[in-house]
């Protein structure tokens, strides 16, 4: 049966792709509603995204020795990007994790969701936690402009005071960096909170916005078209505070503190641009001088760029980012053009 919220969002004139399930849009155009996420305020339904709780006396400690982020620091009113990785070290999941009183919410990749459920729940044994998928139960709302603070007091919500900083309550406002929030409110109130925020001036648009808006930002979200794929450096999740150096050991730890340590990392994650006709698509593999007819990198993520073409993030080898003419699909694929992203790779 459909959720309540999903029946909303079809009543509201949602369009959901069907190869895509949990992907989003209000028109037929989805590079319009990126457009109005660059220069305006949009609401965005976050269906393409699912969300765990892990609750029980032994949920911080339980999440601790599995996440590459420090668990037990993660104070009330804070969230922060977290990973589950595989023996190798490679991300089997990214999360954005944040408190709900002594409970913890894991949203990830909806994709995804039903088998990290599964694979976390594997490692539960005599430890007194419980998982479950809350999805059904709340949905997700992003926020994203210039106007979020008086769109979200519309509703009578705050903007929290900084980035990954939580407002606690029955309706949770998680606020992911200076012009983005995301809204986890219960299924039965969200009807009436999309309705303040598009009374207050926001304009509705789908996942390719939301997705766009993550792109510029340079945060990664691991799908299942790159599942097992990248040591969390290759994504730059160090930098975005995903990765704590100094708690004990998770699963691939030894080999992300030695990539972090030890090792020279020879991939990183750019911001780049495509100037093609047709849609890359996230796992696609990337082309350059340097490595002949061997991928020198994958795309991560892809969305409709405002003044078209495609925006992406990609893995790339640094040498090939360096000496240039990195290509899409092949060695006579579209040549990618790189653009700065909002933090130093260094």
């Amino acid at each position: 049966m459909q959720s309540p919220w999903l029946l909303h969002l079809d009543q509201i004139g949602a369009r959901f792709a069907e190869d895509a399930p949990g992907t989003v849009s209000f028109s037929d155009d989805p590079r319009s509603e990126v457009a109005r996420a660059a220069s305006g305020t949009v609401v965005v339904p976050l269906t393409h995204l699912g969300t765990l709780r892990a609750s029980g006396e032994d949920a911080s400690a339980f999440l601790h020795n599995l996440m590459s982020n420090d668990i037990k620091k993660l104070e009330l009113h804070r969230a922060h990007w977290n990973s589950f990785n595989s023996p190798k070290g490679r991300m089997l999941a990214s999360f954005l994790v944040w408190r709900d009183g002594s409970d913890f919410l894991l949203q990830l990749s909806a994709d995804l969701l039903a088998a990290m459920h599964k694979k976390l729940s594997m490692y539960v044994l005599r430890s007194k936690v419980r998982l479950t998928d809350v999805t059904p139960e709340y949905a997700a709302i992003g926020l994203a402009g210039p106007a979020v603070a008086t769109t979200l007091d519309a509703a009578g919500l705050t903007l929290p005071p900084e980035a990954m900083s939580v407002s606690q309550g029955g309706i949770q406002v998680i606020r992911i960096d200076a012009a983005r929030v995301e809204i986890h409110a219960p299924v039965a109130q969200a009807g009436d909170l999309w309705k303040k925020f598009v009374g207050a001036g926001a304009s509705p648009a789908g996942t390719s916005a939301w997705r766009w808006l993550d792109i510029r930002a340079g945060v990664p979200v691991v799908t299942q078209a790159t599942q097992d794929e990248f040591v969390a450096q290759m994504l730059n999740f160090e930098l975005i505070g995903g990765v704590s150096f100094q708690k004990g050991c998770y699963p691939g730890q030894e080999i992300v503190a030695r990539t972090q340590y030890l090792g020279k990392l020879k991939k990183r994650m750019f911001l780049a641009h495509a100037d093609s006709v047709e849609a890359p698509i996230a796992g696609q593999d990337l082309y350059a001088p340097d490595f002949g007819d061997q991928s020198c990198g994958k795309v991560v993520a892809v969305s409709p760029a405002p003044e078209g073409g495609f925006d992406l993030l990609a893995v790339v080898q640094l040498s090939s980012r360096e000496g240039g003419g990195v290509t899409l699909g092949s060695p006579t694929g579209t040549a990618l053009s790189f653009r700065p992203l909002p933090y130093s790779v260094g």
